[in-house]
C-alpha cells in the first residue's frame, strides 16, 4: 500500500521522496547541519527546493563540508573558483552571502554557546506542530519567521528573509509541517514527544 505523504511532494522524484521521508521536519540541533541548511536555503531563494536538492553533494564539497570556520575564511579567489563550479548555483551574491553568513554564524555561536541555542530560543525550544491538510494551508511566513529573519538581518545575515527562514524552520523541525494525513507527521511527533497545540 502506498504511504500518504505531504501534498507539496513530487513523488515521481525518488531523491525528493527520500528527503521528505528521512529528513524534512526532523528537529536538528547540530550546528554543522543547521549551517548546511542555511547555505542551501539561501541558495534556493527564487528557485525550487528540488533544484538545490539535486546539487546538494556539490554544495557539500564546494563549502568545505559545511565547516563554518573554513567557509568564513573564504577569499575573493575562492569566490571566483565557486563562480566556475557548475555543480552549484553560480550567483555571486548568494556565494558571498554564504561566506558572510558563516562569520555571522560564528558570532552567534560565541554569544549563545551554539547556533542551535539561538535559533531554537525563538520557539521556546519546542517544535510548533501544525495541522496542514492541503497546499493552501501552508503559510509562506509566520510571526516567528518574521522575528527570526529580522533579528538575523540586524546581525548582518544576508539572503535570509522571512520566507527563506520559514522554509528553514520547516526543514530543521522547528515546525512540524507534515500534513495531517502524512505518515511522517505522527512518526516525528511520537519520536520527539512533540506536543500538539
Amino acid at each position: 500500500m502506498n504511504k500518504c505523504r505531504c501534498p507539496w511532494l513530487d513523488e515521481s522524484k525518488p531523491d525528493y521522496v527520500k528527503y521528505h521521508d528521512e529528513e524534512w521536519g526532523l528537529p536538528v540541533k547540530e550546528d554543522q547541519k543547521l549551517f548546511e541548511f542555511l547555505v542551501l536555503e539561501s541558495a534556493q531563494a527564487g528557485l525550487s527546493w528540488y533544484t538545490i536538492l539535486k546539487r546538494r553533494e556539490h554544495y557539500r564539497t564546494a563549502f568545505a563540508n559545511y565547516d563554518v570556520n573554513t567557509v568564513s575564511q573564504f577569499t575573493e579567489d575562492d569566490v571566483e573558483k565557486l563562480m566556475l563550479n557548475n555543480g552549484i548555483i553560480r550567483n555571486r551574491k548568494k556565494i558571498e552571502a554564504a561566506i558572510n553568513n558563516a562569520s555571522r554564524f560564528i558570532e552567534i555561536q560565541q554569544e549563545f554557546g551554539s547556533f542551535a541555542n539561538y535559533q531554537w530560543s525563538f520557539v521556546g525550544n519546542k517544535t510548533i506542530v501544525n495541522a496542514p491538510k492541503q497546499l493552501s494551508d501552508y503559510p509562506a511566513t509566520t510571526e516567528v519567521s518574521d522575528k527570526l529573519a529580522k533579528d538575523m538581518k540586524k546581525r548582518g545575515f544576508k539572503f535570509l528573509g522571512s520566507t527563506t527562514i520559514y522554509a528553514h524552520m520547516q526543514a530543521c523541525g522547528m515546525v512540524n509541517d507534515h500534513s495531517v494525513d502524512c505518515f511522517r507527521r505522527k512518526q516525528i511527533i511520537d519520536l520527539f514527544q512533540q506536543e500538539i497545540a
